[in-house]
């Protein structure tokens, strides 16, 4: 089998240990982190109650990650104004990955608790995946390789004005 080097999952990889020797939660420390490095850190959106950013490890071009500004994994116990906001985000993430890519599907969802698959049990997160028909091929099946046609820091510059705030015309009342 070939070797793909992939040094920049290091510290992903090694992240997935016990919670006494894993580094703090990165959704936590970009959420925090100066607005003026949002790009390093592939953030798109800051909202009050959640963020959206690109996932660093996509499945396909495009992939977000929605998160709650509040560090929990326990999804029932949100406030409903946190579950509202993730829902809102959710529902424009898809307007906007709409308009920037016209995929011809998504994947939406969470995985909630390690069995599950969460990668960050502690910090709950919505994944949203634009999809098109023929995007899943033989490299992962054959070659354990995944082809990203588009660098994360071009899709960023792509995609991350599509975020900004939305300028448009005052309703006036009747």
């Amino acid at each position: 089998m070939d070797r793909l080097w992939t040094p920049w999952r290091r510290a992903f990889v090694e992240s997935s240990g016990d919670a006494e020797t894993a580094p703090p939660c990165f959704l936590c420390a970009i959420s925090r982190a100066d607005p003026d490095r949002d790009r390093e850190h592939l953030l798109v959106h800051r909202g009050e109650r959640a963020i959206v950013l690109l996932n660093r490890y996509p499945y396909n071009n495009g992939h977000l990650l929605i998160a709650p500004l509040e560090h929990t994994g326990d999804y029932a116990a949100l406030d409903a104004a946190t579950a509202n906001a993730l829902t809102a985000l959710t529902q424009r993430a898809v307007a906007v990955l709409q308009r920037a890519y016209g995929p011809e599907a998504f994947n939406v969802g969470m995985n909630l608790g390690r069995a599950a698959g969460a990668g960050l049990p502690d910090h709950l997160h919505i994944h949203v995946v634009p999809r098109w028909t023929g995007d899943t091929n033989f490299m992962p099946a054959l070659g354990d390789v995944r082809v990203m046609p588009q660098h994360l820091l071009d899709t960023y510059d792509r995609f991350s004005p599509r975020f900004a705030p939305r300028r448009g015309k005052k309703k006036r009342a009747r």
